[in-house]
């Protein structure tokens, strides 16, 4: 019995994830050998373009391994009636994990002295400068998606008053509501970035946002790179408008910019938020059955509402 091919242009993991897809069905890597594939395999960060999309004339369901859609031309799907499945809610934890050690790192200059320690300068009798208490601030959440009300439960479990952003008040949070990104950073200390990626967020966070967050603000993004402005960032944070910065995206990626490497206490991590063995088993598990529903002419488990 010939298997039904599928076209992966991203990975899952962990390995036995991968193992499990090869075994279903006929994996095919190269684009220019997949004309006949009805189901793309992809990632949030990778996406598929409308002209890879004209190479698929049985294309009919893109099933990305992440939340991410801003890669995806959701138009051209529409259009083709092509169905997009995603993997909300189980990284949902993982990502906000990601956010407070961001915020932790960056606020007790942990990255700075873990260099300082290996540096030997400690032995030599340095003094580290004093961090910023992280749970003693007011957070706000840019965002307020899953990953971001997810955050908002951790924050809130330590303590925390809870400020968020998002298109519309939600009537059932039990936290603060502000009507627009540059209202937020004046209200809060620690700004965490969990928006969608896209057109309508980009340079949402800019240096108009950052001088309201202010000298003692803390930026945290794990959201899309082009969220927060990069010029504006490298300029806060060398001038001190802010404290400090901890980034898990970025515009290029994997390509950072010298001057957010140089930059003064600015926590860098290699886009890792969903990064965890738990995550993108349930992650991978999520895909397999989506594809495994479209073969069998189910219902799609968790389709995305292009």
């Amino acid at each position: 019995m010939t298997r039904p091919r599928v076209l992966a242009l991203a990975e899952i993991k962990p390995p036995e994830m991968a193992a499990r897809l090869d075994a279903d069905y006929h994996v095919i890597h190269d684009l220019t050998e997949a004309a006949d594939a009805e189901v793309v395999l992809t990632a949030g960060n990778v996406g598929i373009s409308a002209q890879q999309m004209a190479q698929l004339p049985a294309l009919r369901l893109i099933a990305v391994n992440g939340v991410g859609v801003d890669a995806v031309d959701l138009a051209e799907a529409q259009r083709r009636g092509i169905a997009v499945t995603t993997t909300p809610d189980v990284l949902s934890l993982a990502v906000a994990e990601t956010a407070l050690a961001l915020a932790l790192a960056a606020g007790r200059r942990i990255a700075e002295g873990d260099r300082f320690v290996r540096a030997g300068k400690w032995a030599l009798g340095g003094k580290l400068p004093l961090g910023l208490s992280v749970l003693e601030r007011r957070a706000g959440i840019l965002g307020y998606g899953r990953i971001g009300r997810r955050l908002a439960d951790l924050l809130r479990g330590m303590g925390m008053e809870v400020l968020y952003t998002a298109r519309s008040e939600r009537a059932d949070s039990p936290d603060t509501f502000r009507p627009d990104a540059l209202m937020l950073a004046q209200d809060c200390d620690l700004l965490f970035v969990t928006a969608a990626g896209g057109s309508e967020t980009r340079g949402l966070v800019d240096a108009k946002v950052l001088a309201a967050l202010g000298q003692g603000g803390i930026v945290v993004n794990v959201a899309r790179g082009p969220v927060v402005e990069t010029a504006a960032l490298v300029a806060a944070l060398n001038a001190g408008t802010i404290a400090g910065a901890g980034l898990d995206v970025f515009d290029d990626e994997p390509h950072v910019p010298q001057a957010l490497r140089d930059a003064p206490n600015c926590v860098l991590t290699p886009h890792i938020g969903s990064a965890t063995a738990e995550a993108r088993r349930a992650m991978a598990q999520l895909v397999l059955d989506n594809i495994a529903a479209y073969f069998a002419g189910q219902p799609l488990l968790t389709p995305y509402e292009v």
